[in-house]
C-alpha cells in the first residue's frame, strides 16, 4: 500500500508556520486585550490544531471517509469549547472573602 508522500519543502513550511504561531501565541500573552486575551488565544490555538492536523495527521492527503471522522471530532471540540465559555461567561465571581488577602 503506497501513501501519499510529503515532501521536506511542505514540513519545512508548517514548521514555520507553527513556530509563527507561537511568536504570536507568545506576544498576545504579554498584550492586555481585556477578555479578548481568552478569545486570541483560543483562535491561535485552533489554527495550530488544524495545521497539526492536517499535515502531521496526513489528513490532508486522506480519503473523504477519513475527513469526515475528523471534522465530526473536531466539531466535537468545538461545542465542548463553546459550552466551556459559556459556564466562564454566565458564573457569578464572588469576591475574595475579608481575611483572605493577607494570604496572598
Amino acid at each position: 500500500m503506497s501513501g501519499h508522500v510529503v515532501s521536506l519543502k511542505t514540513y519545512g513550511a508548517v514548521f514555520a508556520a507553527l513556530m509563527a504561531l507561537l511568536a504570536i501565541t507568545v506576544g498576545v500573552a504579554y498584550v492586555q486585550l481585556g477578555r479578548f486575551n481568552v478569545v486570541a488565544a483560543l483562535t491561535i490555538a485552533v489554527v495550530k490544531a488544524l495545521i497539526i492536523i492536517l499535515y502531521f495527521m496526513h489528513v490532508r492527503y486522506s480519503p473523504r471517509l477519513t475527513w469526515i471522522f475528523v471534522s465530526a471530532g473536531f466539531f466535537w471540540l468545538l461545542i465542548l469549547l463553546s459550552l466551556l465559555s459559556t459556564d466562564y461567561i454566565s458564573r457569578d465571581w464572588l469576591p475574595v472573602p475579608a481575611g483572605w488577602e493577607d494570604a496572598r
